[in-house]
């Protein structure tokens, strides 16, 4: 996903946020309806595609997206209840034991059927993307005035989440989860060893932008550059599975300080 894709879907979910009616704003006040949240236990499929869409198991929605997480709901009189990020509404036109119709954020009307049996195929439903325990390393070696300096970087991943939203084609929120990386760089001529220091994402707040950053994961380092002023590195930060990266420069002078520049 590009960055301004990114941006102008993140703009969207707000602006459904922004635009709840005093009835959907009022439903988070009202009484929780038991019996419609009984009614809506299973599976269920488009009516068009018969192509299962999500499953309900107590209080919990599982998209049939094979990386997601499952989102916790109600419904209060006759509004659905998504808690994501911030609660999104939507409108049910109608409900039976086994149909359902809902007006998405976006005004688009939606119509399900429960499917006959709770142990039809739903792809994989992973709460979160595991994190790899898995050390990365990469290594360059630079000639520089006769001498051979060796740069390392090794990408550590990390417990610290990175939670993209995005909405489904029926205009439900998945969030998928991932995980960011700390990168530990050292130089080394011969066996001195010249600077090392850990990088972590929130170093680049100054050269990337905030919206773009807070989505981001920095995941690749590079050891390029060796000359009379110190050493270079450029990270790459990027959009989880997407195509919107940034690089950035890291110049690093001899006493061990870095500027950050693109």
């Amino acid at each position: 996903m590009k960055k301004s894709g990114l941006i102008m879907l993140l703009g969207g979910i707000g602006l459904m946020w922004g635009c709840m009616s005093p009835q959907q704003k009022g439903a988070e006040e009202q009484v929780e309806n038991r019996e419609a949240m009984r009614l809506l236990q299973g599976i269920w499929l488009d009516d068009n595609t018969e192509a299962p869409l999500f499953k309900v198991q107590g209080d919990s929605i599982y998209y049939s997206s094979q990386i997601n997480a499952p989102m916790p709901f109600t419904i209060r009189h006759d509004t659905m209840i998504v808690y994501s990020a911030q609660p999104i509404h939507y409108l049910i036109e109608d409900q039976k034991a086994y149909s359902l119709r809902y007006r998405t954020s976006i005004g688009e009307v939606v119509s399900l059927h429960k499917a006959e049996s709770d142990t039809l195929s739903f792809g994989t439903v992973v709460p979160v993307r595991e994190t790899e325990s898995e050390v990365f390393e990469k290594d360059s070696v630079i000639l520089y005035d006769g001498e051979r300096y060796r740069g390392y970087a090794y990408i550590n991943p990390t417990k610290k989440r990175v939670t993209l939203l995005s909405v489904s084609e029926e205009g439900l929120p998945v969030e998928n989860i991932y995980y960011d990386n700390i990168i530990h760089i050292c130089v080394y001529k011969g066996k001195e060893r010249l600077f090392s220091k850990d990088i972590k994402k929130e170093m680049f707040e100054r050269v990337v932008p905030a919206d773009f950053l807070s989505n981001a994961i920095l995941s690749d380092m590079d050891f390029v550059r060796v000359d009379g002023k110190g050493y270079r590195y450029v990270a790459t930060l990027c959009i989880p599975d997407g195509a919107s990266c940034y690089n950035v420069h890291l110049d690093i002078d001899k006493n061990g300080n870095i500027v950050f520049s693109r």
